[in-house]
């Protein structure tokens, strides 16, 4: 009896753990509940899983408005079957992959109608500064830290490298404050 409730109390937590990512349907997550909000838009991966380098939609945004959030692009990391995975720079991937323009213009034609259900909603996103920006003539240099505060979120590509994924594969994305390295979140990610 005793190893029974051990194991309902083990399943209880797990269960509660993941309720923290909400699935909003057509390849997008979002939390909420850490210290830094994150959506994750997979709905690119969830089309095309064969590129050497993988790219996910992700938001950021802190969730006082009274304060502010610093994300550096190395503190974004990408954990597949319990490994790590940290980005590419801006110029490895510029060298290894050429399909940055296409994988930008593909996710625009995409719906996100499961984002706008979420939090995302309430913040704004320029989208001039970002991790990966498109190598083109009026594009901006990469940014190497995302800030943000009050109602002004970070928009930005993620690109990894392609660890073989297969529909169903469970991954999770992970960031943390480069100021404070103890405000962290995450969001679970389902490719479907």
């Amino acid at each position: 009896m005793k190893i029974a409730k051990i194991g309902l109390m083990i399943l209880i937590l797990a269960a509660s753990a993941q309720a923290q990512t909400m699935d909003l349907g057509l390849g997008a997550f979002a939390n909420e509940s850490g210290a830094i909000l994150v959506a994750v838009d997979a709905s690119l991966v969830n089309l095309d899983r064969t590129n050497p380098f993988v790219m996910f939609v992700a938001f950021f945004a802190a969730p006082d408005t009274g304060r502010s959030v610093t994300v550096a692009a190395k503190d974004v990391v990408m954990v597949y079957k319990g490994q790590e995975y940290r980005m590419p720079s801006v110029k490895e991937l510029r060298s290894e992959y050429r399909g940055v323009i296409r994988d930008i213009n593909f996710y625009q034609r995409l719906g996100k109608e499961g984002l706008a259900s979420s939090w995302i909603r309430f913040y704004k996103f320029p989208e001039r500064s970002n991790f990966f920006p498109p190598p083109t003539m009026d594009a901006p240099l990469a940014a190497a830290d995302g800030f943000m505060s009050g109602h002004i979120g970070f928009m930005t590509p993620l690109y990894f490298k392609n660890p073989g994924f297969a529909k169903g594969d469970r991954l999770l994305i992970k960031v943390r404050d480069a100021k404070d390295p103890g405000v962290t979140s995450e969001c679970d990610v389902v490719l479907n």
